[in-house]
């Protein structure tokens, strides 16, 4: 309580222009921060409960079609799957370093830092999009041109078919990333950040960190199920 109070003083006696880092319906700052940040969490909640679906209905045919799902894995890529996996984790800690950043008022290192993160994630998409490329001209996109000889090629079916849904939205969710990291970057060129006010690139940063996560959960379910049947 006594350092919130000492930082309000400090806010008090800056010049309007950089006192009034909140919007009015604010009492100062700090309620600003902690309602958007409260709110970010209720978002990422829901965004757990979606994905959380995905993951139970892949538990499910995993333990019908053990099988089935072991071999289709095995079509997948590793080696990309694990460039992939390092370039995310990668982009979590320049994210990490950008909001720190932020709050530190570190504008040209700010502005690098999620620049770096911007390159790191589209890095990851076009690897991805390189990956569903090559399933497509190995026939392994589900439907009438599915072709995966041997017993489990009906069952198999259903890995590609959760293997797309789970990381094209996964990818859906980086490109929007992409775009709240963009949206920062212009906002740091203008110099809307400052020690003071630097919440949404904050907020942007639990985003990033969250579908970071989600694909630490995916590249083992997806790449590594059985792979040493």
């Amino acid at each position: 309580m006594a350092h919130r109070q000492s930082l309000n003083g400090a806010l008090a006696r800056l010049p309007l222009s950089e006192s009034h880092v909140f919007a009015h319906q604010f009492d100062d700052s700090f309620q600003q921060r902690d309602a958007a940040t409260f709110g970010f969490w209720i978002f990422l909640t829901t965004e757990i409960m979606f994905f959380g679906g995905l993951f139970a209905a892949y538990v499910v045919y995993r333990n019908l079609y053990t099988d089935a799902f072991a071999e289709a894995s095995r079509h997948l890529d590793i080696f990309w799957g694990t460039v992939n996996t390092a370039v995310l984790l990668f982009s979590s800690f320049t994210m990490a370093l950008a909001v720190q950043s932020a709050q530190l008022g570190k504008q040209l290192r700010l502005i690098a830092l999620l620049a770096s993160t911007f390159l790191l994630g589209s890095v990851f998409l076009v690897i991805k999009f390189s990956e569903y490329a090559e399933k497509f001209r190995e026939h392994l996109v589900p439907g009438i041109s599915f072709a995966l000889s041997g017993p489990h090629a009906e069952h198999a079916q259903i890995f590609f078919v959760l293997y797309f849904v789970m990381t094209g939205l996964h990818a859906l969710h980086m490109i929007v990333g992409l775009l709240l990291i963009a949206v920062l970057i212009v906002m740091a060129l203008i110099d809307s950040f400052s020690p003071e006010y630097h919440t949404p690139v904050e907020t942007i940063g639990l985003y990033w960190h969250f579908v970071d996560v989600v694909w630490v959960f995916l590249f083992p379910i997806l790449y590594l199920v059985d792979r040493s049947s």
